[in-house]
């Protein structure tokens, strides 16, 4: 069994003496684990930095069994992070919920090209925090807990909406909020693509987010915590403002 495509590198962990275990993200192939011979040498070990795009073929005897992976490089994103904490923390956070929440070998080629294109912002940090927001909205709905933003879950209308709610996911209306709008979740313009994307905005579009990852995804699979790198991103961004 083998194939060869182009793919994210999540992670990677040390394997017997010389070799490494990485996850690869790839368009057709979703999440795929492979081992790298040599792959703490001098030589491989500067490719393998979470965030690269790397050419890889992969091949194994049966198709259920790890396989090894052949690794070029296609693109380094290292440079664009070194020395940028923003930055760095925001490849880690994309990475490590990337690596939690994935299944193995299950394509998600619109999350993979979202998240293609997510990277290559890195380093532009005027674009980056917006840019990380949008793509965690895209990743719930990847994952089945997309947000419904258009109209209040209440009224129906699709005026004044400055609310989420924490079950549902939907949509609520200032006025229908009532005596229930201190248990909402803020819903600022920004995550309804409106507005000027002001970086206070941005902030709060996480909070909200980040209560969907937390408390419908996290616990959707099993009860692993949502990684700590996305908490570091948004404190590195909250220290920005």
């Amino acid at each position: 069994m083998e194939w060869r495509g182009t793919g994210i590198l999540l992670s990677v962990r040390r394997h017997g003496e010389s070799s490494a275990i990485i996850d690869v993200f790839t368009e057709d192939r979703g999440r795929h684990a492979g081992v790298v011979r040599g792959g703490t040498s001098r030589k491989i070990a500067p490719i393998l930095q979470p965030g690269a795009q790397l050419d890889v073929a992969w091949r194994a005897r049966l198709e259920d069994h790890i396989g090894t992976f052949a690794v070029e490089p296609v693109r380094s994103r290292a440079a664009l992070v070194m020395g940028n904490r923003l930055a760095l923390a925001g490849l880690n956070a994309v990475t490590g919920i990337l690596v939690f929440c994935l299944p193995e070998r299950e394509a998600h080629g619109p999350l993979y090209r979202r998240t293609e294109a997510l990277l290559d912002l890195l380093g532009q940090d005027d674009l980056w925090p917006l840019a990380y927001l949008q793509w965690e909205l895209a990743l719930l709905e990847e994952m089945g807990f997309g947000l419904d933003l258009s109209v209040c879950a209440v009224t129906g209308t699709s005026e004044d909406l400055i609310y989420v709610s924490p079950k549902s996911g939907r949509a609520v209306s200032r006025d229908a909020a009532g005596t229930w709008a201190d248990r909402l979740l803020p819903l600022p313009a920004v995550l309804r693509r409106q507005g000027n994307a002001p970086d206070a905005e941005i902030l709060q579009g996480l909070e909200t987010t980040g209560y969907f990852l937390t408390n419908h995804l996290a616990p959707d699979l099993g009860s692993k915590p949502l990684p700590e790198a996305r908490a570091r991103f948004v404190d590195a961004f909250s220290r920005t403002l």
